[in-house]
C-alpha cells in the first residue's frame, strides 16, 4: 500500500511518523517523489493534479488537506476514486473555540470598545444577556453541531439552518430555501459554517443580510464566497450589521486597499479558525484502511451530489 502526501511540506515529517506509528505497512511518499505512480493508492492534498486520473491508474482515495472539498472539481475525479474529509473531533474542538470566542466578542460589544481604546474613550454600554441574545448557525454538519453544543452552557437562544433537519441543542433547526428567511430574522448573531457549494455561493448578500434584525452581528468561518464582501460594507455602513467576525474572504489576504484592514467594526483572522490536525487526520486515514479491508463504508466521505 502507498500514500502519497501532496500537502504542506513543514508538516509532512509529522504525517510520516504518525502514519508509521499506526500504519507501519503503509508506505509513506511525498511528492514530488512519487516513485513508480501506479504504486498511489491513498493521496493527501489540497488539490489534485489536472491529469491525477492518468497519472495515479490505482487511486482509491483522495484525502483533503483542508475542511473544505470546495477546491476539488468534483466531476473531473474518477469515478472509483473517493474524495474524504479529514474532520475528526479534535478539529471540530477547535473551530468551537473560534465560534465561541467571536460570538462572545459580538454580544459583549468588544469589537466597540478596542476602537473606545484606540479613540481613548471610557464609555460603558449596557449588557445584554445571553438568554436575551439569539444566535444562530448556518450548516450543522459535524463543525457545526460542535459549536452548537459548546455555546449551549451560555444560555444563548440557539436555532439552526440547514439543508436536512438537524438537531440544535435547546433550539430549532430550519430547513432548506422556504424556511431561511424565518431563519434569518431570528439571529442577533449570524454564525456561517456552511460548505461552499453552487447553491451557497455568495448565500450572504444584499437581501439575505437584509433579513437580519437591525444591528445584528456576523461570524464567517465558511469561505469567503459565501459573503458578497461589497454587500457587507454597505450592510455595515448602514448599521444593518453591527460587526463582523471574518476568518475568511474571497480573497487571501485581501487586497491592501481593502476597507476591511481597517474597518472599524471588522475583525480579520488569517484563516486559522481551524485546521486539519496530523493525529486525528492519520487517525481517519487508518480507520478507512480498516473499513476497505472489511468491506464496510469509509468515514466522511464526500457526496458528489451534494458537493461535501
Amino acid at each position: 500500500m502507498c500514500f502519497l502526501y501532496m500537502a504542506d511540506s513543514e508538516d509532512a515529517g509529522k504525517w510520516r511518523d504518525c502514519l508509521f506509528a499506526l500504519a507501519p505497512e503503509l508506505e509513506f511518499r511525498q511528492w514530488p517523489d512519487v516513485g513508480n505512480p501506479a504504486d498511489v493508492q491513498y493521496l493527501l492534498a489540497w488539490e489534485p493534479l489536472i491529469d491525477l486520473a492518468d497519472r495515479f491508474c490505482n487511486l482509491r482515495i483522495i484525502y483533503s488537506a483542508g475542511a473544505g472539498v470546495d477546491q476539488f472539481d468534483l466531476g473531473r475525479l474518477p469515478k472509483q476514486v473517493s474524495l474524504v474529509r479529514l474532520v475528526d473531533s479534535a478539529m471540530a474542538d477547535i473551530m468551537a473555540e473560534y465560534v465561541m470566542f467571536a460570538v462572545l466578542a459580538l454580544h459583549r460589544d468588544i469589537l466597540v470598545y478596542q476602537q473606545d481604546q484606540l479613540a481613548g474613550r471610557w464609555q460603558p454600554r449596557p449588557i445584554v444577556r445571553a438568554s436575551k441574545r439569539r444566535i444562530g448557525v448556518m450548516g450543522i454538519g459535524n463543525l457545526g453541531s460542535a459549536a452548537l453544543v459548546r455555546l449551549q452552557p451560555f444560555g444563548f437562544q440557539l436555532s439552526g439552518w440547514n439543508r436536512s433537519l438537524k438537531e440544535v441543542p435547546g433550539g430549532c433547526c430550519y430547513v432548506g430555501q422556504d424556511e431561511l428567511e424565518a431563519f434569518l430574522g431570528e439571529c442577533d448573531i449570524l454564525v456561517n459554517m456552511l460548505p461552499l457549494t453552487p447553491e451557497t455561493n455568495g448565500i450572504l448578500n444584499a437581501t439575505t443580510l437584509g433579513f437580519l434584525p437591525l444591528g445584528a452581528g456576523l461570524v464567517n468561518v465558511g469561505r469567503g464566497a459565501h459573503v458578497v464582501e461589497r454587500d457587507l460594507l454597505a450592510a455595515l455602513a448602514s448599521g444593518q450589521v453591527s460587526g463582523a467576525v471574518l476568518d475568511v474572504l474571497a480573497q487571501e489576504p485581501p487586497e491592501q486597499a481593502s476597507p476591511l484592514w481597517d474597518h472599524p467594526r471588522v475583525l480579520l483572522t488569517p484563516h486559522i479558525a481551524s485546521d486539519v490536525q496530523v493525529e486525528g487526520g492519520a487517525a481517519v486515514i487508518v480507520e478507512n484502511l480498516r473499513r476497505e479491508r472489511e468491506g464496510v463504508s469509509l468515514l466522511n466521505v464526500v457526496d458528489r451530489f451534494k458537493g461535501y
